[in-house]
């Protein structure tokens, strides 16, 4: 985990984004703004200035910290992302992240179109060691803390030189964001079994390297999908279609058992007097079912973080605390790092054929 004993950081801000907009966007920063401490961070307001300030008004703690940057652009929900390259110069989202590009911000957040959101990022900040496209990693609750899963959307298919680099930035992204002191990082490949001919082609020659090929990761090997909630490792790869499925899902089953805990526990007299005295309990259960605050677009020259659409004010500010976290760490240099390692592993020649004297 990251601390912030240097200067203070700034954190651009797409405050039209997501189903809510300023509302959500201010009043997350404000949350924020009270767990990470004055002094430590700062905050730009990308969008439209009466909107902004409207909301401003209500978080007066922010407004020392806030600077708001006007513009009545705004990407919609539903465009392209190619449509939004060609007309989005200017918007609230394209504005926060090139003030990454510019030197006047840390980190970027936006709740809005996460298409666009890769789209202009990648366009304005490029890809770091040669990746393709950018991967959105997810952190999930577990029996045992926090599991990472990347990549959960950005790439449909991935072959196994993609798998092996999620694993790469999944482990130093975990290492900057959720580990603690000394907290070994075990790296899991998912996969339909854990035997070692289960799988596509692609999943078992990302296995071959991620066991053979000098990377310095703690690999554990193939999960399956209960893995996730089991907690049995602190990083899943996947690809980015199996990755949302399994993220989808999860988020529909947390709902689905919210509403019918709350059902259950307001179905007659004896129940709300249950539910009354077991309200504490309930809250803490009900917050640890909450949607992931915020997934970084891992790969970027830059941290870009997609914040939660339909998120609250408490999601939001989860999605800021994980930009300042990264922002802050060494998450790029571990990354490249292993980067060079697995290129030089990628390039070495196979072993010669042992001959009999």
């Amino acid at each position: 985990m990251s601390d912030f004993n240097r200067r203070p950081l700034t954190l651009a801000i797409d405050a039209m984004g997501g189903d809510h907009g300023p509302p959500v966007s201010v009043a997350g920063a404000e949350i924020a703004l009270g767990r990470l401490g004055n002094g430590k961070v700062r905050f730009q307001l990308h969008g439209d200035q009466t909107a902004i300030e409207a909301e401003l008004v209500k978080h007066p703690k922010l407004r020392p910290v806030a600077t708001v940057h006007h513009t009545d652009k705004v990407i919609g929900a539903e465009e392209k992302g190619s449509h939004a390259m060609r007309r989005g110069k200017g918007s609230s989202l394209w504005n926060a992240v090139e003030a990454i590009r510019s030197g006047g911000a840390d980190a970027a957040i936006s709740a809005g179109n996460t298409g666009a959101l890769m789209a202009i990022s990648k366009l304005i900040l490029r890809m770091t060691g040669g990746l393709d496209r950018p991967a959105i990693v997810s952190s999930w609750p577990t029996r045992r803390g926090i599991t990472a899963m990347l990549d959960v959307g950005a790439n449909i298919s991935s072959d196994a030189a993609q798998l092996v680099e999620f694993a790469i930035m999944g482990e130093a992204f975990y290492c900057a964001v959720h580990a603690r002191p000394g907290e070994r990082v075990k790296v899991g490949l998912m996969n339909v079994g854990s035997e070692e001919q289960k799988g596509h082609d692609e999943v078992r020659e990302a296995n071959t390297i991620l066991k053979d090929g000098g990377i310095e990761l703690d690999y554990h090997g193939f999960v399956e999908g209960d893995d996730i909630a089991k907690g049995t490792v602190e990083v899943i790869v996947t690809d980015g279609f199996t990755g949302n499925v399994a993220l989808k899902t999860g988020e529909g089953l947390a709902r689905f058992f919210v509403t019918e805990l709350r059902e259950a526990m307001t179905s007659g007299p004896l129940a709300l007097a249950g539910a009354f005295l077991a309200q504490g309990a309930l809250k803490r259960m009900a917050a640890r079912l909450e949607p992931p605050g915020g997934g970084p677009l891992l790969g970027l020259n830059g941290v870009v973080i997609k914040a939660h659409g339909g998120g609250t004010a408490t999601s939001f500010a989860d999605a800021l605390k994980i930009a300042a976290d990264l922002a802050a760490s060494d998450y790029a240099a571990k990354a490249a790092a292993n980067m060079e390692r697995l290129a030089r592993a990628l390039d070495a020649p196979p072993p010669a054929a042992e001959t009999m004297s």
